[in-house]
């Protein structure tokens, strides 16, 4: 009877101790880094302005 007894305490202290946390755990945030691609649009813009500006000013 004593052992009885005493798997009830250990269970029942067992439940209590493993119920869970009331504050959800925090989650880290995910961090996506992505990788700028190369473009030559930064170069032929002002290429075409100048070719332009040449082709005004070569019409005069």
């Amino acid at each position: 009877m004593k052992k009885i007894a005493l798997a009830a305490a250990v269970t029942a202290a067992a439940t209590t101790a493993y119920a869970g946390n009331p504050e959800p755990a925090p989650i880290e945030p995910v961090v996506i880094v992505e990788d700028t691609s190369s473009s030559s649009a930064g170069i032929v813009v002002p290429i075409l302005a100048i070719i332009l500006l040449a082709a005004a000013a070569a019409s005069d």
